[in-house]
């Protein structure tokens, strides 16, 4: 075992992937920003020919995911849904996927919309229910698609059982690690075969660039999405792969602060009387609280709750004053949105209310800011918005 391998998990955040440049001694992975590289004779490089193909400060970083993960191979892309389409090019028409019942919209859409034409189905399934994944699975599917928590509604699946399941079957499990990132949650561990990230959420954690990833250890499958990565060429620029490097230093810290005011805000929207649901597998009423207590470090700082029908939720998100309502998550900024409009608009309607994406849902990542200071916010929105 190499010293960089027995570091902890922190010192990893620091030190993992490519640590530094030899070649200078910067402490920071340099920027690489060309296009190109001379060739020193035909068929002579210096292991760099074309930055779609490969980029030094884009190998550090897929380096350091991979390590993050613990898998063997790391992949960077230019988003996560060209992470999400790059892993959906590994199946061909015919084969179908299970997918868990409330994921990010923009992997429903082009499941539904892109793949769908091109004959790659997929079934709906509440993941959390192992009986049902299991019903599910039948000689046309190839993979089951998980998010966990799930995106909006924080459902929680249990990645080792579901991954049995999928085993036996000779199938094989993708898991999106967005919520958890692998501070709080490592799905390859667990036996998942791929794990994807959009790496714009808490990786970069600072709101400022778009990225995805994959990581996994199987090197055939690697070898293959090595391939489409380059045939594609939706990878992540050089500068964007500086940001999220430099990001990544400070995920630990960030991740503690997130996670402690997320449990004291989703404490205090139980207790309000303003809300009549919340979500957080943190708290020890929800119903994935244990699974999740099992398979990850922390509940993660995302918080799903529905306002009680005498508030306007319209008149709240008006209200707030230092919470934001944009798009995206995982920023040190706190961020509200409105998932049946905005991140989960692209899912028909009565699928979103079959699974519970109504209107009063409201999603909310909490940031680093003072956790009383975020509270009194909520407080006076929720007050100001009485229908």
């Amino acid at each position: 075992m190499s010293a960089k391998e027995q570091l902890k998990l922190n010192s990893l955040l620091i030190h993992g992937g490519i640590d530094g440049d030899e070649t200078t001694g910067a402490v920071s992975v340099p920027v690489y920003q060309t296009s190109t590289y001379k060739q020193d004779g035909l068929g002579e490089n210096r292991g760099w020919e074309y930055s779609r193909t490969g980029n030094p400060t884009r190998a550090a970083l897929e380096k350091l995911i991979a390590d993050l993960e613990v898998g063997k191979y790391g992949l960077a892309f230019a988003s996560g849904l060209a992470a999400i389409n790059t892993v959906l090019s590994l199946f061909k028409s015919g084969d179908k996927l299970v997918v868990s019942d409330n994921i990010y919209g923009g992997t429903f859409r082009i499941l539904d919309n892109v793949f769908n034409g091109f004959g790659i189905t997929y079934t709906i399934v509440d993941t959390s229910d192992l009986a049902k994944v299991e019903a599910a699975i039948d000689e046309d599917v190839k993979a089951v698609y998980i998010e966990t928590p799930a995106n909006p509604l924080l459902t929680v699946t249990d990645i080792a059982a579901v991954s049995e399941i999928a085993h036996k079957h000779g199938k094989l499990v993708i898991v999106d690690n967005t919520f958890l990132t692998p501070y709080l949650q490592r799905p390859l561990t667990l036996g998942a075969d791929i794990v994807l990230h959009s790496g714009t959420k808490y990786l970069g954690g600072h709101s400022d660039t778009i990225s995805g990833f994959v990581a996994l250890n199987d090197d055939k499958i690697a070898e293959r999405l090595y391939y489409l990565q380059n045939a594609i060429g939706g990878v992540l620029a050089p500068w964007d792969s500086f940001l999220v490097i430099r990001g990544i230093k400070t995920l630990g810290v960030r991740m503690d602060r997130h996670v402690e005011n997320a449990q004291k805000i989703a404490q205090w929207l139980l207790d309000s009387g303003y809300v009549s649901k919340v979500y957080y597998p943190g708290l020890t009423a929800d119903p994935g609280y244990e699974v999740q207590k099992k398979q990850a470090d922390g509940p993660g700082a995302m918080i799903s709750f529905v306002l009680k029908e005498s508030y306007d939720y319209r008149k709240f998100f008006k209200n707030l004053k230092l919470i934001t309502l944009a798009e995206s998550l995982g920023g040190v900024e706190s961020l509200v949105c409105h998932p049946a409009s905005m991140t989960h608009a692209a899912i028909p309607a009565d699928i979103r209310k079959e699974v519970g994406i109504v209107d009063e849902l409201i999603r909310f990542s909490v940031g680093i800011e003072d956790a009383e200071d975020l509270i009194a916010d909520l407080k006076q929105a929720i007050e100001n918005a009485v229908d």
